[in-house]
């Protein structure tokens, strides 16, 4: 039997699109696919149960729908006997085996991917055709050539250019429909005092067999990392994935905009879509995802502010941080800007701290793998930023444990928007704030021991207390921004005495491992103001 095949077709794990550019001109008869479960992908960062097994669930899924289709599929599973572990070994040993003239592959989604790909090539003595990745509406040229000339790149520009040339939310005389942009200034609302009420409970997907066998394994090689599979309920297919959207387009939507910063403890869900990790392993188009959310503003069942929102979201940022990845990468991947050295608290794997917003954001995501973007941002995030965590280590902690993790989007996100490690690139001023913030937003300062009206003294909210910590830290940095004058201007206004006893509160969370000290005698609270 001759097994030499003419095109041998690499598929990654976040590649699972029958579409991609990789099969142009696919011939069964005559090609393969390749595709590689190896622990390298799971051990390079200590990626938890839940993100692995969607990943590994995903790809056996697509595994059998093309085999089905009649395609021949170089599928290697974690635990075969000779699984080399890496990604190079296992296409080493697939060219071995069927001896291609030629790989193809769609541009990957990290920097890693893609250069340990090309090394394999070089090494193996062949041609890896790299090919544009479709699934954006943007290609890496068209955001560069954005990009050309600006001295700074900023959202909004980028965002008002994707929808006049893709013609979205548009009105008759191509302007924006409702006559503005952006909406996001009616999408801020918290929660009353008496919660979200009864919220809609989003589509279930029950694992099916090769989910459950894929569940079993990873509980087994990776029972020392992070996370749990009991609630594992992901789509894991594009059929899975369409409901999922039709799901959220029918009984979130037309809430999720004015409630989509909102926190609330023991609702992970509130109103948000759960679409990020099904787009990312390009289950489902975001054209698909863009135009059913239109849909509903133009057939009356959602509003334009929820509906902009979230096209902003997907058509906008997600595009945008794509662009700024594969702009300033590799080096991106390294920026410091602020200097932050700190070791990244051992409680972000546990969850076990006394600060309920800290304990409810990083206990959901340990438990289901996700968290919303508020969560991400002004909690853990807004907490490491102001602890002065390296910035690298924040990085792997997200790409790590958030199911949705692939390192175009989630590096960005975290490096730039997140720690600000970048000094502005990709956002114009750092986004701190003291406890307050998480007040106005959640019900989680209730039940808190911390005061996040205080910011020192045994029961000072720590979010506080390094809010003007941080502050202080980078006064002169700070100073020079225009964004940041206020808030500068205020801690100016902070008596001597205030800004020592914050300072020790401050050294003693550090000291303490990012967790503040229990009750100490003798500790007074300082007078903020003069």
């Amino acid at each position: 039997m001759n097994k030499s095949v003419r095109n041998l077709v690499l598929v990654l794990g976040d590649q699972l699109n029958a579409d991609a550019s990789a099969f142009d001109g696919f011939d069964p008869a005559a090609d393969a696919v390749w595709m590689a479960e190896v622990r390298e992908e799971s051990e390079h960062v200590w990626s938890s149960q839940p993100r692995t097994a969607l990943f590994l669930a995903a790809m056996r899924h697509f595994r059998d729908e093309r085999r089905a289709a009649g395609w021949m599929v170089n599928y290697t599973e974690l635990d075969a006997i000779a699984n080399t572990g890496t990604l190079a070994g296992e296409l080493a040993r697939a060219v071995a085996f069927l001896r291609p003239a030629r790989l193809i592959l769609t541009e990957p989604g990290d920097w890693r991917v893609w250069r340990a790909m090309e090394n394999a090539a070089e090494g193996l003595g062949l041609v890896l055709e790299v090919r544009p990745d479709r699934h954006f509406f943007a290609t890496l040229e068209d955001f560069r050539i954005h990009a050309l000339g600006r001295k700074q790149l900023r959202l909004e520009y980028f965002y008002r250019e994707q929808r006049r040339r893709h013609r979205v939310l548009l009105d008759a005389s191509g302007g924006p429909e409702g006559g503005e942009w952006n909406y996001d200034q009616e999408n801020r609302e918290g929660f009353p005092k008496t919660g979200p009420g009864v919220l809609p409970a989003p589509a279930a997907f029950p694992p099916d067999a090769t989910t459950q066998a894929v569940l079993a394994l990873v509980a087994r090689y990776f029972k020392g990392h992070p996370g749990r599979l009991e609630s594992f309920d992901w789509p894991v297919t594009p059929a899975e994935a369409r409901r999922a959207l039709a799901d959220f387009i029918q009984h979130r939507l037309p809430g999720f905009g004015r409630h989509q910063d909102a926190m609330w403890a023991g609702e992970p869900w509130l109103y948000h879509s759960r679409l990020a990790a099904a787009l990312n392993l390009k289950l489902l188009d975001p054209r698909e995802v863009v135009a059913a959310a239109e849909g509903a503003y133009r057939s009356g069942l959602a509003p334009l502010a929820s509906v902009e929102g979230f096209i902003r979201q997907i058509l906008g940022w997600r595009e945008y941080i794509r662009g700024v990845y594969w702009l300033r990468m590799p080096d991106y991947a390294a920026v410091n800007a602020l200097g932050a050295e700190a070791a990244l608290p051992a409680f972000f794997w546990t969850g076990e701290t006394e600060m309920t917003c800290l304990r409810e954001a990083i206990g959901q995501t340990l438990s289901l793998g996700y968290a919303h973007h508020i969560q991400r941002l002004m909690v853990t995030g807004l907490y490491t930023l102001m602890l002065g965590v390296e910035p690298k280590r924040v990085h792997e902690w997200y790409l790590a444990v958030y199911v949705d993790a692939v390192e175009w989007v989630e590096l960005p996100n975290v490096i730039g928007m997140s720690q600000h490690a970048d000094g502005g690139f990709l956002a114009s001023k750092p986004y701190i704030a003291t406890g307050k913030y998480i007040q106005r937003m959640s019900n989680h300062c209730a039940g808190c021991r911390f005061d996040p009206a205080k910011a020192s003294g045994e029961d000072a909210c720590p979010f506080t207390t390094l809010y003007w910590d941080f502050l202080e830290r980078h006064e002169a940095r700070l100073a020079a921004n225009p964004r940041m004058a206020l808030q500068v201007k205020n801690l100016a206004r902070l008596a001597p005495g205030a800004r020592q006893a914050i300072r020790e509160r401050a050294a003693a969370i550090r000291a303490n491992d990012g967790n503040p000290p229990g009750a100490q005698n003798g500790t007074r609270q300082a007078a903020l103001f003069d």
